[in-house]
């Protein structure tokens, strides 16, 4: 994705997309379950799960046999694309994904999707989200040298942002994405719509956990991307920060 930032703004939010803003964790799961089975490989959906949100090339050499060639692990990460793409269809936004993302936006906050997806899975998801309006910038794959757990991904979108790691919250649904905003020193609220427990995000750093992102709408002047928002314009200092919009959409 080659996005521009829409407006300079000084403070921003970025967004995990698949399992935070989109429900498509399980899905992935079962594209890699049936990858492997392809190739003969039975590995544990509990343990493919735990996984997800690591890049395609980290999770497979987490999961592949140590002695698997480069082969293999080229063919497997194809099925799981193609078998994947097959599930676009059942793949829907979490409920007040595109109404937490609105405000964010009308908080004075930029919004990037910091995502690791490849362009084309990516140019489905957001068509799938429906919420360009709200979004300045994405990144994909191809914005990164390593994936996630690495933080390259992050830095991408803060570039695109023009913005730096004291001045932007994540928000994402997996451990990998807690601990690759941690190498940045950005703080990151984790969701649990992704199948990721409470305990374990916040084992990894995160500094608050919600149920999804009607729950984080709810609690958004709360929260710390309320805190963020308060920055803009000297408004933390009167302790006033601006409202998240009513919520009156199902997703």
């Amino acid at each position: 994705m080659n996005d521009q930032p829409k407006s300079a703004k000084d403070v921003g939010v970025l967004f995990d997309v698949d399992g935070t803003l989109v429900d498509s964790t399980y899905f992935h799961t079962m594209a890699w379950w049936q990858a492997f089975r392809q190739q003969g490989l039975d590995v544990p959906m509990a343990s493919i799960h735990r996984h997800i949100g690591m890049g395609g090339d980290k999770l497979l050499e987490r999961l592949l046999p140590a002695d698997s060639d480069r082969d293999i692990r080229a063919t497997v990460e194809r099925a799981h694309g193609s078998i994947f793409s097959t599930f676009w269809p059942a793949i829907r936004p979490f409920e007040s994904a595109r109404t937490l993302l609105q405000g964010c936006v009308e908080s004075g906050l930029a919004v990037a999707l910091a995502s690791s997806a490849n362009e084309r899975d990516l140019q489905v998801l957001r068509g799938i989200l429906d919420a360009e309006p709200w979004i300045d910038c994405a990144t994909s794959s191809a914005d990164a040298a390593e994936s996630k757990p690495s933080p390259d991904i992050l830095l991408a979108a803060l570039e695109k942002l023009h913005l730096k790691a004291a001045d932007v919250v994540f928000v994402g649904d997996s451990v990998w994405d807690v601990k690759a905003a941690a190498r940045l020193g950005i703080e990151t609220i984790g969701l649990t719509c992704g199948g990721i427990s409470a305990a374990e995000l916040f084992e990894a750093g995160a500094v608050e956990v919600y149920s999804g992102p009607r729950a984080l709408l709810h609690r958004l002047d709360a929260s710390s991307i309320g805190k963020l928002a308060r920055r803009i314009d000297g408004a933390e200092s009167r302790g006033t920060a601006p409202r998240a919009p009513t919520d009156n959409t199902s997703a």
